[in-house]
């Protein structure tokens, strides 16, 4: 009987966890939140002169056309190249949001997230720009004599609100922990588990050993792995895409219509497995969009103040890009696919789980290896970008002593393990109410400061104006 009684306890305390978060993130993810994105998004659009479709042209030639150029890969003792501090924040980027969280946006929120999602990346685009500018505005240097920064050090040497400065860095090392770990892990049990049938505790093992090598290695390890890794696993992804989508073409004009049509359903019918309409599309399509292209979360802006770089817009050009290529290209790509392959309102599938399904029934066999193999090389660097991301959250708390981080390393390492053999829905959501939190202070931050970056820009382009 006490076994019992000790059972039904666990599953009421578990159940009370998560009605408690998903009214949490009911009340961080509702109109208002909403409003202070859409807000912050369109006063940055708008005091830049939407620089974000102004610049598109200057941004593509000084981002992934001039990815090979020597400048990109220079670095120096106080900080990583400009490409491998965009590698690493693009490997906190193009994670699973691109495919777990897209194909749960599509379940929860319906078709029309997709929309939002878009709505979010466009705006976004010049958030981010603004953090990075920010970011390497106010950067310091630590003990070691290299450069960090991110919204907790523009808050505290730009705004001069300390408290507020803390209050983002412990939300972010929380955050480290669920968004940027346990939701990976989680995600690439499931894959390999629905694909290949590795059981989750092998799975377990073996990616923790994998990370743990890597991330007590400290940033320049991280950075040398996600430059390598990164480009690769984004053109894998976007191949399989294309292919899927060119093998099902004829379903593609029917899903861009769907999207449209839900993104402006007011009514709340039933979809999928759940009930939407236009709130619950916007609600999932921009939590979902800052999962998956981080903008306005203020995490990206942590691995960009490691650059050696000088030139705050330079950087900030590689935020523009990273919003646009993670949203813009990849999400849509998988959101096609999920939508021309039909699971996604049977209630059959959800996560990663879902786009398995989609890209196998496409492509059978070959679609649900290819997707599984993206979705491991997706959630890992993942992983690793966002464990330096908390390292530098506790060196900003706990600065005066030394073993911090390296205890936080191995925390988060656990916290790999521990991803694997986990439920999905309470670790999305708990994930999706620490973004919340740490894009309060940082929109704060960043809004407070938005002369700073005005002037940033006119000092960057004045002088191509006057050749």
């Amino acid at each position: 009987m006490e076994t019992i009684d000790t059972v039904s306890n666990t599953v009421t305390s578990s159940n009370l966890i998560a009605d408690a978060v998903e009214a949490a993130n009911g009340v961080i993810w509702g109109p208002i939140m909403l409003a202070f994105l859409i807000g912050a998004g369109l006063l940055f659009s708008i005091s830049l002169k939407f620089v974000q479709f102004r610049k598109f042209g200057y941004m593509m030639k000084n981002t992934l056309l001039g990815i090979f150029s020597k400048q990109q890969h220079e670095s120096d003792k106080s900080g990583v190249s400009p490409f491998q501090a965009v590698a690493t924040a693009m490997a906190g980027t193009i994670g699973t949001g691109s495919i777990a969280g897209l194909a749960t946006a599509i379940v929860s929120g319906g078709p029309g997230a997709i929309f939002w999602m878009w709505v979010s990346a466009l705006l976004g685009m010049v958030t981010k720009f603004a953090e990075i500018v920010l970011s390497l505005k106010f950067r310091e240097k630590n003990a070691k004599g290299e450069w960090v920064g991110g919204p907790m050090y523009y808050i505290k040497n730009g705004l001069g609100i300390k408290w507020l400065a803390v209050l983002f860095a412990i939300f972010g090392m929380c955050a480290c922990l669920g968004t940027g770990n346990a939701t990976q892990s989680n995600s690439i049990a499931v894959a390999l588990e629905s694909t290949m049938n590795v059981p989750s505790l092998v799975t377990g093992i073996v990616l923790t050993v994998i990370a743990a090598s890597v991330i007590l290695g400290g940033m320049r390890r991280i950075a040398s792995v996600n430059e390598k890794m990164v480009p690769f696993m984004a053109v894998f992804f976007v191949i399989c895409s294309v292919v899927a989508l060119v093998i099902n073409y004829k379903e593609i004009p029917d899903a861009f219509a769907l999207i449209f049509r839900e993104a402006f359903n007011f009514r709340s019918a039933a979809g999928g497995v759940a009930g939407y309409g236009v709130l619950t599309a916007m609600h999932y399509g921009f939590s979902r969009g800052v999962f998956s292209n981080e903008a306005g979360l203020g995490s990206a802006p942590i691995a960009h103040a490691s650059s050696s770089t000088k030139d705050p817009v330079k950087q900030g050009l590689w935020g523009m890009f990273e919003v646009f290529f993670t949203t813009i290209i990849i999400c849509t790509l998988s959101g096609l696919v999920v939508l021309t392959a039909g699971h996604w309102n049977t209630g059959e599938f959800d996560g990663a789980a879902l786009s398995i399904a989609s890209f196998n029934s496409i492509m059978p066999g070959v679609g649900g290896i290819g997707v599984t193999l993206a979705t491991v090389f997706f959630a890992l660097s993942t992983i690793l970008g966002w464990a330096y991301y908390g390292e530098v959250c506790v060196g900003f708390l706990f600065g005066k002593h030394p073993k911090a981080v390296m205890i936080y390393r191995c925390i988060y390492v656990a916290v790999v393990f521990i991803g694997t053999i986990s439920e999905l829905d309470l670790i999305w959501s708990i994930s999706e109410m620490m973004n919340g939190l740490m894009i309060i202070p940082n929109l704060i931050g960043i809004i407070g400061l938005f002369k700073v970056v005005k002037t940033a820009v006119a000092e960057h382009f004045d002088p191509l104006k006057k050749q």
